[in-house]
């Protein structure tokens, strides 16, 4: 059996509202093990997003998580936003929903995987903008070398979402969390960004989640799969008013 590389146990997220209190996850147990696909599907709502937020130290201050979430032994739950930011990037990385809002409107697309690359290696500009090139050249960006240079306003959907890929896998982790990647893509941009994630994890044996709602995706890919389920509690019945 391979070793499991992400252990999540009773996880609890609760957001304070103007209501009360809003529990969004409720004892999450998840595992992942090293080199491994796993799927994540289940309804809106049922806190898939939120679990992995919560993993990655993401989630705003007025939401308190407890439980714990060991990452190669290293415990998440509670560390310090430095100790959060030393792993971000390099053991856990993740892929969000929105690949336009994930990037940086007024930065060159080099520049912002350059970023991610000198934050976690001792790399000069000139190794980075070079180390960008060849991974742009990995999640299959034509020219990259020119397309490096270029705005993510001049990049197509599916184009900005390998871009995103490539920030992602810069510093090969450990983990990488992929929140429905293929959102809002035509089905043949989908198929590619998901054998590019394949190729990913192939080639660098990382281990990879997959959030989606998509069921076909999971049979087409996952090596095992977790549900999550929606949990609605009404504590009376809905009544009608007149007006």
């Amino acid at each position: 059996m391979s070793e499991k590389i992400l252990e999540i146990r009773n996880l609890h997220v609760t957001f304070e509202t103007p209501s009360g209190p809003l529990e969004a996850v409720r004892g999450v147990d998840l595992d992942v093990s090293a080199g491994e696909l796993l799927g994540v599907v289940g309804e809106s709502g049922s806190g898939k997003s939120v679990t992995f937020l919560a993993t990655m130290g993401l989630l705003p201050t007025r939401a308190k998580v407890t439980g714990s979430v060991l990452l190669a032994g290293e415990q998440l739950i509670g560390a310090s936003p430095k100790q959060l930011r030393s792993v971000r990037g390099r053991l856990l990385s993740m892929i969000f929903q929105d690949p336009l809002s994930a990037l940086n409107p007024v930065h060159r697309i080099g520049n912002q995987i350059a970023e991610m690359l000198q934050s976690h290696q001792a790399l000069t500009n000139r190794e980075a903008q070079t180390r960008a090139v060849e991974l742009l050249d990995i999640v299959g960006i034509p020219q990259p070398t020119d397309r490096s240079q270029q705005f993510p306003h001049e990049f197509s959907g599916g184009m900005r979402q390998r871009v995103v890929i490539a920030i992602a896998i810069a510093n090969n982790p450990k983990v990488l969390i992929a929140d429905e990647p293929t959102t809002a893509l035509d089905v043949t941009v989908q198929a590619q960004i998901l054998e590019v994630i394949e190729r990913v994890q192939e080639r660098f044996g990382t281990a990879v989640v997959l959030i989606t709602h998509d069921l076909g995706v999971i049979a087409r890919v996952a090596d095992r799969v977790n549900v999550m389920l929606s949990l609605i509690h009404i504590s009376e019945p809905t009544r009608l008013r007149r007006i």
